[in-house]
């Protein structure tokens, strides 16, 4: 029989060559899709009592022989009349109408996208069908060069099932290579619900009759079938057939390059008002956000899909791992890109309400355990807070504030232990806080001198953070140990006297002006304690957390884009300021402001280079 495929154009297969599919390796996913299909229904019709034969062998196996691909299962097969129907009619799909027919085990069938066979097309100058129907129809032959025309006629094929054969186009030669298709292969069908074999493996075995040396037996290598998909991977089990060891298994043959255990999992099993099962993962995210790396990956009916996620996860459950499968989210013809409808909202709510409700569960139920996670969850429920308001009414519950001893605090118990001593003339509770422990190690000793309690805030999000947390807060602030002089960081009505007078002042501010930089520092005269430092750096609030804000956010702005400024404040009450301004000699005069003024920069790292050598050589003529 020849004739011609019923297409509303001519031009058909270019198009779909070049726009139907986004991406031409989608081809090998769709036809293995396909044979899957076919096996699972001739499975369902088993089931029904409407196929009476051994069901044996269903591997779908996929061959390279020298420039053909071939995918060929042991499922329904089509005869005659339905290669005309559903290939040469290419507005019906063979599987929307066995769903119509048999809608109580549509949930195993996946090749409900219609157009998935002519994918062939993409990759290939012609495509041959040769198949049997389980039922007494003749086998037949289909070929097509990629034109409308085809020919179809009987042929000779024993067994049952279709083997599609494809002749690789030039320009495709690619996928002629063994280990392009076994990429392949493990990307996009590696938990597919029927063994797929390709090739052979090796692997090495005790010998049964060689022996070593020593008389062991000897490794040797053998040759076996390689299947390359795992058909029930750990979503598809219920949560009572799993122990943790199970769920940490699953993790690394998802992501075989992490080789670190994940903290905790949720398991998704859903399956009204839409369908939905999955394992998420809550892997160790330390101190930087990485949402581009062992991303959740989506399938459909264990079909990979993609791991482009967007808008069926929350923005900041993408630093989540594992896998989400859906029939119900909906896809184009290449099942690659999602399209926004309710259901793809409903799952992006229930999956964030499920990830609050296991967080909040491990929080009540072992406090000293989700303490021990804590550094490694705490960017993430940050970025949870700051995009999800939902997600922040429920984390501020179990969000936990570290102070620099090591110790946590959940944020109502946290006010209420520093608000005795920390909440300033306007009745402002301060949250003191410093992002390194090291560095600011000494404005940390000078506030808990005074009795203060110091946060550990160093995760990179913190400043973003802290900024919600002064809006959502009532009558809070937070302000870094180092951004003012400790008698300062809660203002109080009380004011220490000056014992320098304002006619002193102004003759020794111009003098350690001229050892600054005016851009960068700005002197300011306080009245500290006596036994303060005489000279102290700090770094306004404001200006510093919007500033670094602006860098997180990649938008410099009026913030970003303004230079590094300090303040050095003068200690007006210390003892050797008195001694400076009676010094009558000036060389020795500057080298002692010098030497102050240096010793502050060096506690903060701001002194370097030219200065540092010069600062080195004068603290040894000093002594």
């Amino acid at each position: 029989m020849q004739g011609n495929i019923n297409v509303t154009t001519e031009n058909i297969f270019p198009v779909i060559k070049k726009f139907l599919y986004s991406d031409h390796e989608i081809f090998l996913r769709e036809l293995v899709s396909n044979a899957i299909d076919a096996t699972q229904k001739l499975k369902a019709l088993s089931s029904r009592g409407e196929f009476k034969g051994e069901l044996g062998d269903l591997t779908v196996e996929v061959k390279l022989d020298g420039d053909k691909l071939i995918i060929s299962d042991r499922g329904i097969g089509m005869s005659a009349d339905e290669i005309e129907k559903y290939i040469n009619q290419i507005a019906f799909s063979g599987a929307n109408d066995f769903l119509e027919k048999y809608k109580d085990v549509q949930e195993n069938l996946i090749g409900h996208f219609g157009l998935g066979f002519y994918s062939a097309f993409m990759v290939a100058d012609k495509v041959e069908i040769v198949t049997k129907s389980y039922t007494d129809a003749p086998a037949v032959h289909w070929t097509c060069d990629g034109s409308p025309s085809f020919s179809l006629e009987e042929c000779t094929k024993e067994q049952r099932g279709t083997d599609i054969i494809l002749h690789l186009s030039e320009d495709c030669k690619e996928f002629s290579e063994e280990h392009r298709i076994l990429e392949l292969l493990r990307k996009y069908c590696r938990f597919m619900p029927v063994s797929i074999r390709f090739g052979e493996e090796s692997v090495w075995e005790d010998s049964e009759t060689e022996k070593d040396d020593k008389g062991n037996p000897k490794r040797v290598e053998k040759k076996q079938p390689r299947i390359i998909n795992n058909t029930e991977p750990a979503w598809k089990k219920t949560p009572s057939e799993l122990k943790d060891e199970d769920y940490q298994k699953f993790y690394h043959e998802l992501y075989p390059m992490n080789f670190e255990d994940p903290l905790f999992q949720i398991h998704l099993n859903v399956d009204y008002p839409f369908n939905l099962t999955g394992i998420l993962y809550f892997p160790k995210v330390h101190k930087t956000i990485d949402a581009s790396r062992n991303k959740i990956q989506l399938y459909c009916n264990q079909v990979f899909v993609t791991d482009s996620v967007e808008g069926v996860v929350p923005e900041y459950l993408m630093l989540l791992h594992g896998v989400l499968d859906s029939p119900d989210i909906p896809l184009n013809v290449s099942r690659s890109y999602l399209q926004s409808d309710s259901n793809v909202k409903k799952i992006s709510s229930h999956i964030s309400k499920k990830v609050a409700d296991k967080l909040e569960e491990l929080y009540k139920n072992n406090r000293e355990d989700f303490e021990k996670k804590w550094d490694d969850l705490k960017l993430f429920i940050e970025y949870g807070m700051l995009s999800e308001e939902k997600f922040y009414d429920r984390a501020k519950k179990f969000c936990l504030f570290k102070n620099t001893e090591g110790q946590y605090f959940s944020m109502d118990d946290y006010r209420e232990k520093i608000a005795p001593l920390q909440t300033d003339k306007d009745k402002v509770v301060c949250y003191l806080y410093a992002n390194n422990a090291e560095e600011q190690h000494a404005y940390i000793a000078k506030a808990k001198e005074k009795g203060y309690d110091v946060l550990l805030l160093d995760s990179v999000l913190d400043s973003h953070f802290i900024n919600l947390l002064e809006q959502k807060v009532e009558k809070c602030r937070f302000v870094r140990v180092d951004s003012d002089v400790a008698d300062k960081l809660v203002p109080h009505d009380d004011k220490i006297p000056e014992s320098m007078t304002k006619e002193e002042q102004d003759s020794l501010k111009p003098i350690i002006e001229g050892l600054l930089d005016s851009k960068k520092y700005t002197v300011m005269m306080e009245s500290l304690e006596a036994d303060e430092q005489p000279m102290i750096i700090t770094q306004n609030e404001f200006m510093r957390r919007y500033k670094e804000m602006s860098a997180i956010s990649g938008q410099q702005g009026f913030y970003g884009d303004m230079p590094e400024m300090y303040n050095l404040v003068v200690n007006i009450n210390h003892p050797l300021m008195k001694q400076v301004l009676e010094d009558k000699d000036a060389d020795h005069q500057k080298q002692v402001v010098s030497q102050m003024t240096d010793l502050a920069l060096l506690s903060n790292g701001l002194l370097k280079g030219q200065a540092l050598t010069d600062f080195i050589a004068r603290s040894i003529k000093l002594i």
